[in-house]
């Protein structure tokens, strides 16, 4: 069964008890526990555990690779070379790659061009039935190859779908980033929604936050672990 990602609290938390009821209609044969730990799973990656206040904080980014040009700022000089070699010195430079961190508007808007840069490139339209959201999951407009620029991975796009669905706007260019600045107030609310209610089941062990921090702090020991190895 698939339950909306939502992006307001408000709409979250009015809509909770329908989702619940949604999932035992879908099975019996199970309680409101399991349905707790599936929407945490939902909203968990756009958190993380703050250490300096105790509590859980936004964190909706997502990493990508990204192509470009080493030495970029030589394109477009002139040297003092014949036409043969010129053309060697331009196609001997191949394209590097690095991760980076963006926002999921940042990612939102990417995937956005690409789907507007496939219609575009196709010299093709919509369908009168269809929407953006009928392109969010294509595997030619996801995995197409550019030059430069973000290259995503198509499993972890996967992963951001629910999101997505939630955020693209069906028609137009543009993403709504009073939209997305709601859902980034609104998550660690819902966060605190879900683990009030984990924690009503008995099963605060398995809360966002208690997750988040023991994630952070493994991750501060291995750093410091490495730093230790390295200092021997």
């Amino acid at each position: 069964m698939e339950i909306p990602f939502y992006l307001s609290f408000r709409e979250f938390e009015n809509q909770y008890y329908n989702n619940l009821e949604k999932w035992f209609e879908n099975d019996q044969n199970t309680n409101e526990t399991d349905f707790l730990l599936h929407i945490k799973e939902m909203y968990k990656p756009y958190l993380c555990y703050n250490f300096s206040e105790d509590r859980l904080q936004a964190d909706a980014t997502i990493e990508i690779k990204n192509c470009f040009f080493p030495y970029h700022e030589n394109f477009g000089i002139s040297f003092n070379m014949n036409h043969t070699n010129a053309k060697n010195f331009r196609t001997g430079i191949n394209n590097v790659s690095e991760q980076k961190t963006i926002t999921m508007m940042e990612y939102a808007q990417h995937i956005l061009d690409r789907i507007q840069h496939y219609f575009q490139k196709n010299k093709i339209s919509m369908k009168e039935n269809e929407t953006i959201l009928d392109y969010i999951n294509h595997y030619e407009i996801i995995t197409a190859k550019e030059k430069t620029g973000f290259c995503p991975d198509y499993n972890l796009h996967q992963k951001k779908l629910p999101f997505l669905k939630a955020f693209l706007p069906h028609f137009g260019s543009t993403v709504d980033m009073s939209l997305y600045r709601n859902f980034y107030f609104s998550v660690v609310r819902i966060a605190d929604f879900i683990d009030c209610k984990l924690k009503a089941v008995e099963a605060f062990e398995k809360s966002m936050y208690s997750e988040l921090r023991s994630e952070a702090m493994m991750k501060i020991h291995m750093r410091n672990q490495s730093f230790l190895t390295v200092c021997n």
